[in-house]
């Protein structure tokens, strides 16, 4: 698995949980889906990703997408 198909997979992780999360729990676990919502839109524009960089650090191969 390269480096953009595990930000992706983890995002999809991180939404589909909080969803769960928020029906089950609380209303306030929406919010984390708020967060990866707005984290990938700003990765859209700048290239950069905290998820990437920690996945780039545990030794993930590299994508094209993320530096």
């Amino acid at each position: 698995m390269n480096l953009d198909r595990a930000v992706l997979a983890f995002a999809g992780i991180i939404v589909l949980a909080s969803l769960i999360l928020g029906y089950f729990l609380s209303p306030f676990w929406f919010l984390l889906t708020a967060f990866a919502g707005v984290n990938m839109l700003q990765a859209a524009f700048t290239g950069i990703c905290p998820a990437a960089m920690v996945f780039r650090a545990v030794g993930v191969k590299p994508g094209n997408a993320f530096r």
